[in-house]
């Protein structure tokens, strides 16, 4: 198997880069990092609609990944019920480590070949969910052992990956490659790979909300009412939508109902 990710950096001598040339080759690279993606769109797009699918038959998402790649699966995801108000249980993550451990960086967990399904297991894992594994070489041990016993279970499962051809991608039923390159840093996969996964991540999440009903226009309708800047947020989206003009008659009905899209729905009510 070719590993992309492995090969030495198109740069040489850096430390004899001014700042401006680092940042400047730096900034040059990242912006390949968005085409690289647009070549895998097919089959992330097929991925997403199977997420959604699976959701809305009452399944959910798992991400299994160790890594930079696993660490920011899990800041994706802590996003998701303050921003959409969903459920915690519907993204989840299995760290290698486990995320009581994010901040450790143990590397040393990437080999655990049981550690994965074991978790998975805990949470129940069944033919209903999808499990993405994330291994930005295709190889991680605690990735592929996980996706090899889904699969034994029936269990559908994905991958985002940036090397072609890799033995996760193979145990994958929609595998996502995305090919970005070496690494600035020659085999350092937090920068180029790990700026791929974090944009593939908004992608999948904002995308299956959106199509799950979480948004509304192009407004967060059911973020949840947790500081004074969220509230006042939500109070303007509720006067823009509903014509109301005076402030506290709109914070009180958000209030009352706890969430603009029920507000929303309230006032249509009362309306119609």
């Amino acid at each position: 198997m070719t590993r992309i990710t492995e090969e030495s950096s198109n740069y040489r001598h850096l430390e004899k880069m001014s700042v401006e040339e680092l940042t400047s080759n730096l900034n040059k690279e990242d912006k390949t990092v968005a085409l690289a993606i647009e070549k895998a769109l097919p089959e992330l797009n097929t991925l997403i609609k199977t997420i959604v699918s699976k959701i809305e038959h009452g399944g959910r998402l798992f991400y299994v990944g160790a890594g930079s790649g696993g660490r920011l699966s899990v800041l994706d995801v802590i996003e998701l019920p303050t921003t959409f108000g969903v459920s915690p249980d519907l993204f989840n993550v299995i760290l290698a480590g486990g995320k009581e451990h994010l901040i450790e960086a143990l590397e040393e967990k990437e080999d655990d070949v049981n550690a994965a399904w074991l978790m998975l297991h805990e949470k129940k894992v069944s033919a209903k969910d999808i499990v993405i594994g994330i291994s930005a070489s295709g190889t991680t041990p605690f990735v592929l052992s996980g996706l090899k016993e889904c699969r034994k279970q029936g269990i559908t499962t994905a991958c985002i990956v940036s090397n072609p051809g890799s033995i996760i991608a193979a145990e994958s039923d929609i595998p996502v490659e995305v090919i970005t390159g070496p690494e600035f840093v020659t085999g350092s996969t937090r920068m180029k790979c790990g700026t791929a996964q974090k944009m593939i991540f908004d992608m999948i999440s904002t995308s299956t909300m959106v199509k799950l009903g979480r948004v509304l226009d192009n407004q967060m309708v059911n973020v949840k009412l947790i500081n004074d800047k969220i509230v006042d947020r939500a109070v303007k989206m509720l006067m823009s939508n509903t014509g109301i003009t005076v402030y506290h008659e709109a914070k009180q009905l958000l209030i009352e109902h706890g969430s603009v899209k029920l507000a929303l729905d309230h006032f249509r009510g009362k309306r119609f």
